[in-house]
């Protein structure tokens, strides 16, 4: 250990992982009848972690609680105290049916308000009553968060929401200008901090490989749309590493981009560094983000270079997002 002192106050680590179905993205959302076979890989993937260290935090969706064979083998870990299971929400695959669901409708933030709370109450007591826990934290599908949201997620007794991705926008929410670190959000525009002290805010941590983030990530917006797209600037930024959105998750970034992401932001004083992954990545499929075959080694070789690196050059505690959010504010 060189880089931080054990005096110092340890810097928290959080995996989290969209516990969901497999799925062909290029065809239909699939609504009652969803394969979740990625599940079978889930108790090699905690034994893992356990010997790692690392507390993983699962943000399970309606499709692995609606199956019995993956709820046997969620059974074989989640009552540890080495993970947690969070409640995520794919509108698509998550009674009631509301009618076809596009491109639009699979964003929980465009949904009706009574949509969006039959959904989570009908999520939130399928997985306590299939798995016998009751989630206290969050995540939406495709990501993104609203002022209906929040409250909704208060109504239903959540106090940790991670559905805030730095540095990204699509056309129908834009995370844009949130804080980076974790804080207690403004319930009426949760982009914004407040002092309500109801529900918790913990980002993933995504940020460039050079320090003022903010400042490169105008930069590297501007250059990703016209009229200045045509230069092709951030793939040439990319390549010469003069500039490179970095994300730690195993699925969009190297094991050395990572690392360098977790270098940046530490020197930057982070508090926490949040990983973030899918259940669906850890098995060889064409429809993962990865695509590619040996993908459980794939993942589990980055994310134990990463904290192996993190172990010997840092003080880190390990903890699910619930115990983050509790550290955060003692």
């Amino acid at each position: 250990m060189s880089i931080n002192a054990k005096d110092k106050p340890p810097i928290l680590f959080v995996l989290s992982v969209d516990t969901e179905e497999e799925w062909d993205w290029s065809g239909p959302f699939p609504q009652e009848y969803a394969d979740v076979k990625n599940v079978d890989s889930l108790p090699e993937f905690q034994r893992l972690c356990t010997k790692l260290g690392v507390k993983p935090t699962y943000f399970v969706d309606y499709a692995v609680v609606n199956s019995h064979k993956a709820v046997q083998k969620m059974q074989e870990f989640c009552h540890t105290n080495s993970c947690e299971i969070g409640a995520h929400l794919h509108p698509w695959c998550n009674p009631p049916y509301f009618g076809e669901v596009g491109e639009a409708e699979s964003h929980v933030v465009n949904l009706p308000t009574e949509q969006v709370k039959q959904k989570l109450e009908i999520l939130i007591d399928k997985i306590t009553t299939t798995l016998g826990i009751k989630p206290r934290s969050f995540r939406t599908g495709r990501w993104g968060i609203d002022s209906k949201v929040m409250q909704l997620l208060i109504e239903n007794d959540i106090n940790v929401d991670s559905s805030v991705y730095p540095f990204y926008q699509n056309e129908y929410f834009s995370c844009n200008g949130a804080p980076l670190l974790p804080y207690w959000p403004d319930l009426a525009n949760p982009l914004k901090s407040a002092n309500q002290q109801q529900i918790f805010e913990v980002p993933v941590t995504v940020g460039f490989n050079r320090q003022a983030f903010e400042a490169w990530n105008k930069i590297h917006t501007a250059f990703a749309r016209p009229p200045l797209s045509w230069t092709r600037f951030n793939g040439l930024a990319w390549h010469t590493h003069l500039l490179r959105k970095n994300y730690l998750c195993p699925e969009l970034s190297s094991i050395e981009d990572m690392i360098s992401l977790c270098d940046v932001v530490l020197e930057k004083g982070y508090p926490v560094l949040h990983m973030y992954m899918h259940s669906s990545s850890l098995i060889d499929n064409s429809n993962s983000l990865l695509g590619n075959k040996n993908a459980f080694n794939f993942i589990t070789q980055a994310v134990t270079e990463v904290v192996t690196h993190l172990k010997a050059n840092y003080h880190i505690e390990f903890c699910t997002i619930s115990q983050a959010a509790a550290k955060l504010n003692e």
